[in-house]
Order: structure tokens, then sequence, then C-alpha cells
């Protein structure tokens, strides 16, 4: 069975997923974007938006636009280098953050996707992403633009956590060491490794 067809399999079980009070919410389940059977990468976000729950696709809002145009930059293509999924698949009201209990709800699906595309690498897009899969204490400040082993039901893989984008909506500065350029370096480093 190809990729494709196994992550359908995964997401109609999504459609009809209630496990935790984000299903009674939703408008769409928000399951990925792109090719999985191309992809080289997954960029694993916080959860869904407004925009991302009507639409059922991740990352859409002002925040997936200039994640949009920094990819472009850095020579990652979106369709077929990338998988995008979150932490979890339905938006939390008012877009607070998900709460421990819905994401460990949500958990065996993304678990699932991981492996099923068994990408080069993992892309952590934000705190909340990191911390879902890196139990340190850390700052993203810290960590981003490294490089971490991070093992996902038996299985291992390279991982590096960048800013969300939606932070560098409130940080315009392109100067060196600002966040917008670091950024731009972390996805330089990613693009590297997926076109190795």
């Amino acid at each position: 069975m190809k990729k494709s067809e196994k992550l359908e399999k995964l997401k109609q079980t999504c459609l009809n997923c209630q496990a935790c009070v984000l299903g009674t919410t939703r408008n769409n389940i928000v399951f990925s974007d792109g090719n999985p059977d191309t992809a080289k990468a997954i960029l694993i976000g916080e959860a869904p938006g407004a925009n991302e729950d009507m639409t059922g696709t991740p990352f859409v809002g002002r925040a997936g636009k200039l994640l949009n145009e920094f990819l472009e930059k850095a020579g990652i293509s979106r369709k077929e280098d990338l998988y995008i999924i979150n932490t979890v698949k339905c938006r939390p009201p008012e877009n607070r953050v998900p709460t421990n209990e819905e994401k460990a709800e949500c958990v065996k699906y993304l678990n699932e996707q991981i492996n099923i595309v068994n990408p080069k690498l993992l892309i952590f897009c934000g705190s909340t992403a990191l911390q879902s899969f890196y139990d340190k204490k850390v700052p993203i400040s810290k960590i981003r633009g490294t490089w971490l082993d991070v093992t996902v039901e038996g299985n291992t893989y390279k991982a590096m956590p960048i800013f969300h984008p939606s932070y560098l909506l409130r940080n315009h500065s392109l100067e060196p060491g600002k966040p917008r350029a670091l950024m731009m370096e972390d996805l330089e480093k990613i693009s590297e490794l997926i076109h190795r």
C-alpha cells in the first residue's frame, strides 16, 4: 500500500474522532498538506487556527503565507519537499495552546503520520511542537537551529526546532541575529539536508 493510501485510511479515522473536547468545536480536521510520497521532511506546527479550521489545510493564514515566503527563499518546496502536520488535528477555541490531554489524544495519529512518511528529518515549528517531542525544558530561542535526535515509537529521526512564523509576524527586522535572519539560517541548513 502506498504512503498516501495508508494516510488516507488514517485520515478517515481522524474524521470520526471525538476523543477530546476539540472534536465538538471544530469545523474541519486539519490533517496535512504536502506530498507524503516525495516529502523529505515533516514540518510539525502547533494547532490549527481559524483559517485552517475553515479550509482543513495547515498554515494557510498570515503566518502560513509568511512561512511560504521563507520556504521559497530557502529553496524548499512546500508541495514536494514537505509534509505538514500539527500536534493536534482540531482547532482549540480562541486559538489557545492545546492542552497536554488534547495532545495526548492526538499523538497516536501524529506518530503514525510520521512513521508512514518516514522522512529524513522533522522540523518542529514553534515551542509547542518542540515540547511534544523534547522533554527538556528549554526555550526555543536557545535550541532553534540545532540538530536533535528524536525517537518516535522506536524510529529515530534527525530534527530541528525553528521559530513559529506567527512569532516572526511580530518581529520584522532582517538584521543579522534577529529572529527573521535566524529563521532564514535554519531553513537554509534544512534545505541543504533535504537536497543532499
